[in-house]
């Protein structure tokens, strides 16, 4: 539990302090959640509680940057193709997530990454304290 909360809220916590004296007047910052913030999956309570942890930091954190012209978002992906989803996800699992996706598919990390860089770009300089969902659809 305790290492979920480092990597999940401390990790970004020590990071975004650690990068502010860097960080130029109409900077970004991308934080990287999950669909499990606002979902309910059962045996995933505690990295659902570290997501939904750093949501709530990406809002007040645009609020508290802003004023400097610097955005912060959240990037929440559903189900990607990674390495680490092929070694622990059954077919079955992974059959009942493309279910409930309407796009019918899982996403790519190349999907993910689109958004990181709109939001990363000039053309996301009027999006802040969002979390955006990047999960074809899927809802729950």
């Amino acid at each position: 539990m305790k290492s979920q909360f480092d990597l999940n809220v401390n990790g970004p916590i020590f990071t975004t302090q650690a990068a502010l004296p860097y960080l130029k007047d109409g900077g970004r910052v991308i934080n990287v959640s999950s669909v499990a913030a606002t979902g309910a999956m059962a045996g995933a309570g505690v990295y659902s509680a570290t997501k939904a942890a750093l949501d709530a930091l990406t809002r007040i954190w645009a609020a508290e940057l802003g004023p400097r012209g610097v955005t912060v978002n959240g990037v929440a992906p559903g189900p990607v193709e990674t390495d680490l989803m092929r070694s622990v996800v059954n077919p079955e699992f992974k059959k009942s997530m493309i279910e409930r996706t309407p796009l019918g598919r899982i996403g790519l990390p190349a999907d993910v990454a689109d958004l990181v860089a709109f939001l990363a770009s000039g053309d996301g300089r009027w999006v802040s304290g969002e979390t955006i969902r990047v999960a074809g659809g899927m809802t729950r």
